[in-house]
């Protein structure tokens, strides 16, 4: 995905193996068979063009990780603690990025409560 994305259009299986072969060796087929199961996981959309297809990201890398960690949160038998862990396991600066990406979204839980702070006070009614 990461080749697709840095692309930034519709590349064939050729283009991404020759960007691949200047840092390892990599067989064709090994590419081809990846971007397929990348299209059937509906993650790149394709189209075809002479013999070849070409190949093109769906979703940002952003929704990609975000889908990720939730199929992977999904797994687990005990969602809370594996939070827990997940937020153990940041980094001071992951840490700064999810307080920011909180504010961002304005979560609400469960209760009504703002996560930035306290509910505002409800006024008691008369009579």
């Amino acid at each position: 995905m990461t080749r697709v994305w840095e692309w930034n259009r519709p590349v064939t299986v050729r283009e991404v193996l020759e960007d691949l072969r200047e840092e390892r060796s990599i067989a064709y087929t090994t590419v081809m068979t990846v971007l397929d199961n990348l299209h059937q996981k509906g993650w790149v959309r394709r189209e075809q063009e002479g013999r070849a297809y070409r190949y093109e990201a769906i979703s940002t890398r952003a929704a990609y990780s975000a889908a990720l960690m939730n199929d992977a949160w999904a797994e687990s038998d005990n969602a809370a603690a594996a939070l827990v862990a997940f937020f153990g396991m940041m980094s001071a600066d992951q840490t700064e990025a999810l307080r920011d990406a909180l504010r961002v979204v304005d979560v609400v839980d469960v209760v009504g409560e703002r996560r930035d702070g306290p509910e505002a006070p409800r006024e008691e009614s008369a009579g």
